[in-house]
């Protein structure tokens, strides 16, 4: 059965089942992207045992933190300018999209007036679009090998994350994360040897999050296949 028309005829909750076996035997955790999407949406992927959700914009974000569950683990998908973090700070598990040592800065300068350590990922810039985000593995090294990192006690880098191209060609998005998978290795041999934590890798979406995990991600994004189409005019 074609996958968009099983998720057509499937409920939140079934979707969330769907997944919870879909991962059950691998390393990989859903976060379930409920960008644009109302906090009852996201009650009903609470209620069938999804804990984890991904958001995209920092004021939708801190509307919808407020007024569900207290377990649920927020992590922050989308570009973040360093002049929203104070907003997060308080409450988010991890931001995925930390593309400069000055954003890691403010996270750190933000997380400690909370008294918490927050969890980041180095986005990496995997994609063939302009339009994407993220650093080139020499920058990730930059940064992990800059003096002023190393004096940041409040942020944890856990991992990588990637966004693949727009594209339904297997060979290129194998490509794509593939190479974040390796970026992943290497900063992990060079600088998080010995560190348990430095563990995942952050790729794959809806329409190839198949593929990612047979690339080894430990983290797919799945929005539309959970919550339906976006409303973009919200």
């Amino acid at each position: 059965m074609d996958i968009n028309y099983k998720s057509a005829c499937m409920s939140i909750a079934d979707k969330i089942l769907f997944f919870q076996r879909e991962l059950k035997n691998t390393k990989c955790r859903l976060i379930a992207v409920s960008k644009t999407h109302p906090p009852a949406a996201i009650l009903e992927a609470y209620q069938a045992g999804q804990r984890l959700f991904g958001e995209n914009k920092v004021q939708e974000l801190t509307a919808k933190q407020e007024n569900l569950p207290a377990d649920i683990e927020w992590h922050l998908i989308g570009h973040l300018q360093t002049n929203k973090v104070k907003y997060i700070a308080p409450f988010v598990h991890t931001i995925q999209s930390v593309d400069s040592l000055k954003l890691l800065q403010e996270i750190n300068k933000q997380a400690q007036r909370h008294s918490r350590v927050v969890n980041c990922l180095l986005q990496i810039y995997i994609a063939e679009e302009e339009s994407k985000f993220g650093l080139t593995p020499a920058e990730a090294q930059e940064i992990l090998s800059a003096e002023a990192y190393q004096e940041l006690n409040h942020v944890r880098i856990t991992g990588v994350m990637g966004v693949a191209t727009n594209t339904s060609s297997e060979t290129q998005l194998q490509k794509e994360f593939r190479y974040l998978k390796q970026t992943f290795e290497d900063l992990k041999s060079s600088f998080f040897p010995q560190e348990a934590f430095f563990k995942e890798i952050s790729m794959g979406m809806s329409s190839d999050y198949k593929l990612a995990i047979a690339e080894g991600s430990t983290m797919i994004r799945v929005g539309s296949f959970i919550f339906g189409a976006r409303d973009y005019a919200k």
